[in-house]
């Protein structure tokens, strides 16, 4: 096989190995090589592995029970930097009164009966705040980084508080208030982490799905990078193992709209549930030369979009055009690292938008499969065939498909 080069500054790979070699086997292989042991994965026939020179990794490679040696690529949170980041509430406490945040509106409020409850949600990020008084402690699931998964960026607390923020007296509500959720964490304080940590993120919910409760039946990964579908295989087996034993994955389509979701992974990948990002409400226009504000269901202007979004949903409250003809974002409201609320926009808001949804179709039936869950989404998706519309920078979509925006049971 071919090996690829060890780059400056970059000595991890992951290896893909035969189908049978077990964890003992693929731990002698890399030590033999003289490598090191990062990741040993109990469901794909995988590890992650730090390579300190070329000739080890050549003696990785030429190991006869090693299929594939990939880069162990970056990955980061999928967050607009331009978002409106206002906050409220104190640490540690929060806002006096519950707001329902717009993005809820437009799915469709949780109901007694529909409510996420009985079903587990597990946050795949960069962690969640566990003592967040809003979020109903989260479960302390597995961390990349050793010890515990806590939040210290704040986006994984975003994107769980659009989830299942609890109905309560504080705050806001979330999509699923009644879910559970379960935090992950395989993205570092800078909201950047790798193939690697993310892989052993998924291989936990693999292995652990069934063995917790409530069961863990959606995974949300607001997270990505470029890449190709084919780039690292045993991230991609990984995806298939979690579809084929019942756990849906929502995957934020990406912050760049002039990349295709195509050229995103895990984004990319047909097991998948991928979302784009839509306006929840229409916005305010200062600008002479727009002629009307940018309406509700407007594609946001930083989305990517792709044949394989699966469907549309709030990753902002708003877009405002100011008097100088400058679109800005309202970000969606939700929970913040310390307590109390803030604003990001991003397709990493819109994602976590769809997990909740799911929750709700799962606790309405838990025998559901992913394929029913993922034609669900399909089905009842509002304005298909209109929405999202076009926004005011650029024409909407790559395919030419107007997914809808997507709606609870």
């Amino acid at each position: 096989m071919s090996t690829p080069a060890v780059a400056q500054g970059r000595s991890n790979y992951i290896v893909t190995f035969r189908a049978g070699t077990n964890p003992g086997g693929r731990a002698r292989a890399v030590a033999s090589a003289g490598a090191s042991l990062r990741f040993n994965y109990s469901g794909v026939d995988a590890a992650a592995v730090a390579v300190p020179n070329e000739n080890a990794l050549a003696a990785l490679a030429k190991d006869p029970s090693v299929i594939a040696v990939v880069p162990d690529r970056l990955v980061f949170a999928f967050q607009d930097v331009a978002a409106n980041a206002k906050s409220s509430g104190k640490p540690g406490g929060g806002g006096s009164v519950q707001v329902v945040p717009a993005g809820v509106t437009r799915v469709g409020v949780p109901t007694s009966g529909s409510n996420g409850d009985g079903v587990g949600v597990a946050v795949i990020d960069t962690g969640i705040d566990l003592a967040h008084a809003d979020l109903g402690a989260p479960v302390d699931a597995f961390s990349a980084f050793g010890g515990s998964c806590a939040d210290d960026a704040g986006h994984g607390t975003h994107v769980a508080g659009v989830v299942a923020a609890r109905d309560n007296a504080i705050d806001v509500i979330g999509v699923a208030p009644k879910a559970r959720l379960f935090c992950v964490k395989v993205l570092d304080g800078s909201g950047s982490g790798s193939d690697a940590t993310v892989m052993a993120g998924l291989d936990w919910v693999l292995v652990n799905h069934a063995l917790v409760q409530p069961n863990i039946r959606v995974v949300n990964m607001s997270l990505g990078r470029p890449g190709s579908v084919d780039d690292n295989p045993a991230f991609h087996d990984l995806i298939k193992s979690l579809e084929g034993a019942g756990v849906a994955v929502v995957v934020a389509a990406g912050n760049d709209s002039s990349a295709e979701s195509s050229q995103m992974i895990p984004a990319a990948y047909d097991e998948v549930i991928t979302v784009a990002s839509a306006t929840a409400s229409a916005g305010s226009n200062q600008c002479r030369w727009l002629g009307s504000s940018i309406a509700a269901d407007t594609a946001s202007f930083f989305t990517t979009d792709g044949a394989n979004v699966v469907v549309s949903a709030p990753g902002e409250d708003a877009e405002n055009v100011s008097r100088g003809c400058v679109i800005s974002s309202t970000g969606i409201l939700s929970t913040r690292l310390g307590g109390g609320t803030t604003r990001m926009s991003g397709t990493s808001m819109a994602a976590p938008h769809v997990s909740g949804v799911l929750a709700r179709h799962y606790q309405a039936n838990s025998s559901y499969t992913v394929s029913d869950v993922r034609q669900f989404l399909v089905i009842d998706a509002a304005r298909k065939g209109i929405a999202p519309l076009d926004s005011p920078t650029s024409g909407y979509s790559f395919d030419g498909v107007r997914e809808g925006v997507v709606q609870a049971p």
